[in-house]
């Protein structure tokens, strides 16, 4: 990837994704691969160096090669070896059986693609936060009318960066490891300024009043001026209560008890893990544009 392009990467920190590759060599075009990493940008670097560079022994000597797509979001490490797992598998992953195998006719490429839409649809995956991200435009395919995503799954496009998380109680940051393998405020309080200093002093949870011990175990809404922060697991079971289905263990969406938005649980999940950096800044920037025009028009 370009140095310039990779400055405007979309940054995430606790990134955990599984990819699909495309082989531009004239011998092996149109070959597929599909792995998993915590670092996008490092891994391509390795399989387009070869397996003495990490790389995988399957894409060794066949690239260059195009990292074209990414479905990202994943809690964490395990979840997404499990999806990389069934995605390179389906003929042998009990949750996908119903998939139909591939037709004669169909690209190797376009049935990767067709195995992820049916994925991403059924349990468990389909309940994650997950983002589906396109990482080169010219290699975008429609999902088909019967195989679209889940409403709260998004489908972006353009670089993604991987960045280190943040050591939020001591200031300093901690090193992301890629364990890539062979395998194929307060609460009563209105002041926006809280939601920009998480240490403020004895915040408590939304749902249960309970104060918070660190920053772990919160989730904050993604409305911008909203200073609603709840324990992770008390919001997930208000989202459940509220929702149609009861017996689920992650709700999709939800009414926050602070500001009354109905909101995206995978937006939380997603704002908590270091995306919408600018959110806030926005905000901000909203809300001192209003105050001058009001001035203006008072004046």
């Amino acid at each position: 990837m370009a140095a310039g392009a990779l400055d405007k990467a979309h940054e995430i920190e606790n990134f955990y994704g599984c990819y699909l590759l495309y082989s531009l060599n004239p011998k092996c075009k149109g070959r597929t691969y599909i792995g998993f990493t915590v670092d996008p940008n490092r891994r391509i670097k390795q399989h387009n160096a070869g397996k003495q560079a990490g790389g995988a022994w399957r894409t060794s000597g066949r690239g260059p090669w195009e990292m074209v797509l990414i479905i990202h979001g994943f809690p964490n490490e395990i979840s997404a070896l499990r999806f990389e797992w069934a995605w390179q598998h389906p003929e042998v992953s009990r949750r996908l059986k119903h998939i139909v195998k591939r037709r004669k006719a169909e690209h190797g490429y376009k049935h990767k693609f067709r195995i992820a839409c049916e994925m991403l649809r059924v349990g468990p995956w389909c309940r994650l936060p997950l983002t589906i991200r396109w990482l080169k435009q010219e290699y975008t395919l429609d999902f088909p009318p019967d195989l679209t995503p889940p409403v709260h799954m998004p489908i972006v496009y353009g670089p993604v960066k991987s960045v280190k998380v943040k050591n939020k109680t001591k200031g300093k940051r901690t090193k992301t490891t890629d364990t890539e393998t062979e395998r194929s405020g307060d609460d009563d309080s209105d002041d926006f300024a809280q939601l920009l200093q998480p240490s403020s002093k004895h915040p408590r949870c939304a749902v249960c009043s309970e104060r918070f011990v660190g920053e772990d175990d919160r989730l904050k809404c993604i409305q911008p001026n909203c200073v609603m922060q709840a324990h992770t697991i008390c919001l997930a079971k208000v989202f459940l209560q509220q929702g149609a289905v009861k017996a689920m263990i992650l709700p999709v969406n939800g009414q926050c008890p602070k500001c009354h938005q109905d909101v995206l649980w995978g937006d939380l999940v997603r704002l908590k893990r270091g995306c919408y950096q600018n959110i806030e800044e926005q905000a901000a920037s909203e809300e001192s544009e209003d105050h001058w025009a009001n001035q203006l028009t008072q004046a």
